[in-house]
């Protein structure tokens, strides 16, 4: 052999250790490629009906409490700053599809002001949309549903449409089979029972119910049958309880005999909260016994503020919810934090975490949380929106605009570090350079948001009119003038 110098020797060295390295990574990069697919984290998505942040007791309610949640936010993360849209409907989509409405279309409900037309495209999930169960379920997902819709689609394919695998909802009226021998219970205003002798839907069968059954627990028995049957291969559930909506009747822990479960009273809407609480304990503790506790993402959310406290009103008190996000072997415990996130943030987040490609031919509105949830991040976004109708809400972490609209500019507030609507002052009028800064900004934000433009001020939940009304009275209203 040649003799080298010591230099040479040592350089050689040093390229053979550096080679070593790259066939080391590359073999390493190849197994956690190969590893990802197996380790794809599963998720529980679920949106509670009606329930405004303010309502948890890690959110400062002195008066209902709800241990389970509270684990849950110590163990994970709690945004105290979190939007929905005031109003149901809307969320549902938004969340589904991580788009606001001036991308997805739906303002309101399809019979309200700023709604869709009923049956239109637009309004139907499947042909319109991508939501984050088509996207993880192209990625290997088992993908299934439990709770209340409340979306498009018609038997026989009802919601099998929207890409799930199964599913187990509140039969409303319309989601039943045709020829369907309705036995099961009614509410007070006659609607289908989603609570006290339900009406059921599974995988597009109607299933009769016992007076003695309660439709959160039906609904909770599935999630937890899918979970048993799929902890071989990655799954992603939607799970948007009926809890707490109205009618509030007694629940299993606090029914008496001879209590009127049809009739709506105030006072059962904190045991119906607790009640929701202890069903995501029991979750938890499932997924503990199926040894899914490292590999399981749950985000705990609301669709709106409290129904009769804040929803339907374009406010930050009709669209703050609750968000906590617990997963033991994919997140940093951070407990409460003041970043700001809301509902479009859900489908990026998902997808970041499963390795799913965004869609390319739409705009996602949403960010992904996952270097946030991390600990990569110590920041998610500047700012968070929510709508309603015409109605637009624009937050920062100090500034907040209410009510805006085309027709009109809302309130404007600096909120300091309060978030839970304390302390805030309106400086709607104020001249301060600071304050017209932020209404600058604002502006600019709003020219990227639009709102659909309406012919008059009404409140957002106002029910449209016939389009057969609005066309006789214009006709009686030219008969009139040809008369004159």
């Amino acid at each position: 052999m040649k003799n080298i110098s010591r230099r040479e020797f040592v350089q050689r060295l040093s390229i053979f250790g550096l080679s070593s390295y790259l066939l080391t990574q590359t073999a390493h990069a190849g197994n956690t490629s190969e590893n990802n697919i197996k380790e794809k984290p599963n998720f529980i998505v679920i949106l509670a009906d009606d329930l405004g942040a303010k309502e948890l007791s890690c959110y400062g309610n002195n008066v209902i409490k709800t241990p389970n949640l509270d684990r849950m936010a110590q163990e994970g993360v709690k945004f105290e700053t979190c939007y929905a849209t005031p109003i149901c409907h809307p969320t549902r989509v938004m969340l589904l599809t991580g788009q606001y409405g001036c991308h997805n279309g739906v303002y309101n409900f399809a019979n309200m002001r700023g709604g869709p037309e009923p049956k239109s495209e637009i309004e139907d999930i499947a042909k319109s949309h991508r939501t984050f169960i088509n996207l993880l379920k192209d990625a290997g997902y088992a993908t299934a549903m439990s709770g209340k819709w409340q979306l498009s689609g018609e038997p026989p394919k009802l919601i099998f449409e929207c890409g799930f695998d199964e599913y187990c909802v509140w039969g409303q009226k319309g989601y039943l089979p045709a020829g369907t021998n309705y036995i099961s219970g009614l509410e007070s205003d006659k609607k289908y029972a989603r609570y006290w002798h339900p009406s059921i839907v599974q995988n597009g069968e109607y299933i009769p119910t016992k007076p003695d059954d309660y439709g959160p627990d039906i609904h909770h028995r599935f999630v937890v049958d899918f979970i048993n049957r799929h902890k071989q291969k990655p799954f992603v559930i939607y799970y948007p309880t009926c809890l707490t909506h109205a009618p509030h009747l007694p629940t299993p822990d606090t029914k008496k005999e001879n209590d009127n479960l049809t009739k709506s009273e105030p006072q059962n809407f904190k045991p119906a909260v607790e009640y929701l609480d202890k069903l995501m304990g029991e979750l938890i503790k499932e997924i503990e016994k199926a040894g899914l506790k490292e590999k399981t993402i749950i985000i705990f959310t609301g669709d709106n503020g409290t129904g009769g406290q804040g929803k339907g009103q374009p406010t930050e008190f009709g669209a703050r919810v609750p968000m906590i996000i617990w997963g033991p072997g994919y997140i940093k415990p951070q407990g409460p934090v003041m970043e700001l996130t809301d509902l479009s943030d859900i489908l990026p987040t998902l997808c970041d975490w499963a390795g799913a490609p965004l869609p390319n031919d739409r705009p996602i509105d949403g960010i992904s949380l996952v270097p946030f949830l991390t600990g990569k991040s110590q920041t998610t976004r500047e700012w968070i929106f929510s709508f309603i109708a015409d109605r637009r809400i624009l937050r920062t972490k100090r500034w907040l605009l209410e009510d805006n609209s085309p027709l009109h500019y809302g309130k404007l507030y600096d909120c300091g570090d309060s978030r839970n609507g304390t302390n805030y002052k309106d400086v709607t009028h104020s001249d301060d350079p600071e304050v017209l800064k932020i209404k600058e900004y604002f502006n600019q934000l709003l020219e990227k948001l639009p709102a659909p433009k309406l012919e008059h001020e009404g409140p957002p939940t106002e029910k449209k009119k016939e389009k057969g009304q609005k066309e006789n009275k214009e006709k009686r209203k030219a008969r009139k003038q040809s008369t004159v």
